[in-house]
């Protein structure tokens, strides 16, 4: 068990869950490699790693490129400086959620472009090099909203929902050389709240991010748990939500 010379790919990497997996898991001894839009802040959290005498490289990273050109990149960095790739998170996601007679469509073909498209583009990267090593473990973050309908969540939890799909019949396809995980983040204290283009949603969700948000070091500590396992042991789904959340 351990994690120590695994090298991963994470998506999402500059905030939030992606930053507090990366850390987390560089302090275990990985090579984490930090994929997403922003350069200055990948750079910042790399230099946090490193000072702290981990390995981490980065690269600008959009997911939503229908080329797919980026998150190949990003995995193909993986491999060339870390002589493979053993582990892709699936981390990046927005949620700019509202009601649906908002009709915040822009928002709705956003959460799909980055929250489906992007997961399936970080697979279909992943896969070939999966299949090229005989190993690797594709870990998908996904969401407590797909558990739980409640409204201003539709599309959003549509999108984490068919995720959810395509993760189970991944891990159904993927014989015994490949592991698979999705994680369900409940209502976890980050910068979440930001991208809500629709005011009062905003509103009541950083409230209630406030009261109730556990840090996003939680779901870190879930993702480890899930990579460190011995490679015969698959964890197929972890929830981490607050005692709070109903």
């Amino acid at each position: 068990m351990g994690i120590d010379g695994k090298v991963i790919a994470i998506t999402g990497a500059s905030s939030g869950i992606g930053r507090a997996t990366a850390k987390l898991l560089a302090g275990r001894g990985a090579l984490v490699v930090l994929g997403a839009r922003t350069e200055s802040a990948l750079a910042a959290v790399a230099d946090e790693i490193i000072a702290s005498g981990g390995k981490a490289i980065f690269r600008a990273t959009d997911v939503r490129r229908r080329s797919r050109s980026d998150i190949e990149v990003l995995v193909a960095l993986a491999v060339e400086r870390g002589g493979r790739l053993d582990v892709i998170v699936n981390n990046a996601g927005i949620g700019p959620i509202s009601r649906f007679d908002a009709l915040r469509v822009d928002d709705w073909d956003a959460m799909i472009d980055v929250n489906l498209r992007g997961t399936l583009y970080g697979i279909a990267a992943a896969l070939p090099v999966f299949a090229r090593q005989g190993s690797g473990h594709v870990v998908n973050v996904i969401s407590t909203a797909g558990l739980k309908m409640v409204p201003t969540m539709g599309v959003y939890a549509a999108t984490k929902n068919a995720v959810r799909t395509a993760t189970e019949i991944l891990r159904q396809e993927a014989g015994p050389n490949l592991r698979v995980t999705e994680v369900s983040p409940g209502m976890i204290a980050t910068n979440f709240g930001d991208g809500i283009t629709d005011q009062p949603t905003k509103r009541m969700i950083e409230e209630q991010l406030g009261e109730i948000g556990i840090a996003p070091e939680a779901i870190a500590r879930g993702i480890l748990f899930a990579i460190e396992q011995p490679p015969e042991v698959e964890v197929g789904s972890i929830v981490i939500r607050p005692t709070a959340q109903g």
